[in-house]
């Protein structure tokens, strides 16, 4: 029933968005503007924004055509390597890198949103690394055969595309895929598998949330596991390729994160108008770029949200010793010879300080220079991976460990033929 709703309020949306374009242009019209007494630019701004607001979203493109490395530009190649139900693996890479250049596979979050919210992750790693990323599918639009998709199976995913990217692999996950990549390294590690990362760099991620808790954290406290069960998570509507899945919507993901910061929300869509009026199209587009990604959403399996919930935010199972990977304990003592780095912001309101620091101390056999935190003053979560203080302080650091702990990635692989794992 949820969904339905939504569905009818989002085509109602859709409408309106249309018709706000038209009536935007229509009185920009140089036969109709003077009728208005000079309120023409101020009422098709205000109709600009509504339009973009209410705009239906699907799911965006990377679009990184070109990097630029030592003042070179370089055409950027794109491809899907391995294509899964629940995620493909894509590979980023240019002509300007050499043979042995390191290979890092970024996790993005199965949080909501697209890879593509790590668009800036991506293009600045692209210009001295064979760069990866994991390209989770909207689970609305994974049919019901494919089965269900959990915390097990995330892990497993991750092991498969480090096998196949092959040994000397660099790993670097972005906030909620802190603690399954954690997880898999320790499997990896206990079992000596030659595909384990070379380095694990962890940003913004609730390791232990126990941690200098935040709202994020308060929410999925808040209320026992059944009322999640019971109040966000919805069926998948008849139209859609996952029809009858069970998912945890990314449209109440998006809701819950802009309620957190809605007054910062309402103030950018009014600087947003106010460019508009002003003329000023570079900085209102600006704002339109962050939003059509910020609003692009995609829906999780029900499975996996309710396991993060439960162990991630409620019973702390990684930090404790109780998380478990197909019915076997996972034991982080395991990691002795992947180097990690804990990444986190001044300013982050998702994960608190402390949170992904405590990886560190979690790994009791990892030798202390095989371990470095670094805390960036003045960034918020969205900063730790994009933006300029990303580029210019966080990115070099990371590139430096790569590259003290094997950033010589060996010779990359022969570029693959796509095929299809079940």
């Amino acid at each position: 029933m949820l969904y339905n709703l939504y569905e009818m309020q989002r085509s109602l949306l859709s409408g309106a968005s249309a018709w706000a374009s038209v009536m935007a242009e229509t009185v920009t019209n140089p036969s109709i503007g003077p009728s208005l007494l000079g309120m023409g630019p101020v009422i098709a701004s205000a109709l600009d924004v509504f339009a973009h607001a209410a705009m239906p979203r699907g799911k965006p493109t990377f679009d990184i055509e070109t990097v630029t490395v030592d003042g070179q530009s370089h055409p950027v190649t794109e491809a899907i390597v391995q294509h899964r139900p629940f995620g493909n693996l894509l590979r980023f890479t240019h002509d300007g890198l050499p043979e042995d250049a390191p290979r890092l596979l970024i996790v993005a979050p199965m949080s909501g949103h697209y890879a593509t919210l790590l668009r800036g992750t991506v293009a600045r790693m692209l210009e001295r690394s064979v760069v990866y990323i994991t390209d989770w599918a909207d689970a609305k639009m994974v049919p019901a055969e494919a089965g269900n998709f959990d915390l097990d199976d995330y892990i497993d995913y991750l092991i498969g595309y480090l096998e196949h990217i092959g040994p000397g692999t660099h790993m670097l996950a972005v906030c909620q895929p802190s603690v399954p990549a954690l997880a898999a390294t320790a499997v990896m590690g206990k079992a000596k598998h030659p595909a384990r990362p070379r380095t694990l760099t962890l940003m913004g991620g609730p390791i232990d949330t126990r941690e200098a808790p935040t709202s994020v954290n308060d929410v999925a406290t808040d209320r026992p596991l059944a009322w999640f069960q019971h109040s966000v998570i919805a069926t998948v509507p008849l139209h859609y390729p996952g029809a009858g899945r069970k998912v945890y919507p990314g449209f109440l993901q998006l809701a819950g994160f802009i309620s957190m910061n809605l007054q910062t929300h309402l103030m950018s869509h009014w600087q947003m108008f106010r460019h508009l009026v002003d003329g000023d199209g570079e900085h209102a587009n600006s704002s339109k770029a962050f939003y059509e990604e910020y609003r692009s959403v995609c829906d999780m399996t029900a499975e996996f949200y309710l396991q993060t919930i439960e162990h991630v935010f409620q019973k702390h199972s990684l930090p404790k010793g109780e998380f478990v990977h197909r019915g076997e304990p996972i034991d982080l003592s395991a990691i002795t010879d992947t180097a990690l780095l804990a990444v986190e912001g001044e300013r982050d309101d998702i994960s608190g300080i402390g949170q992904t620091r405590a990886a560190l101390k979690l790994a009791p056999r990892l030798a202390e220079d095989q371990k470095r935190y670094l805390l960036v003053e003045k960034v918020g979560h969205y900063g730790i991976f994009n933006g300029s203080k990303w580029r210019t302080i966080i990115a070099p650091v990371v590139e430096s460990w790569m590259t003290q702990h094997g950033g010589e990635g060996a010779k990359a692989p022969a570029p693959s033929r796509i095929k299809a794992v079940k």
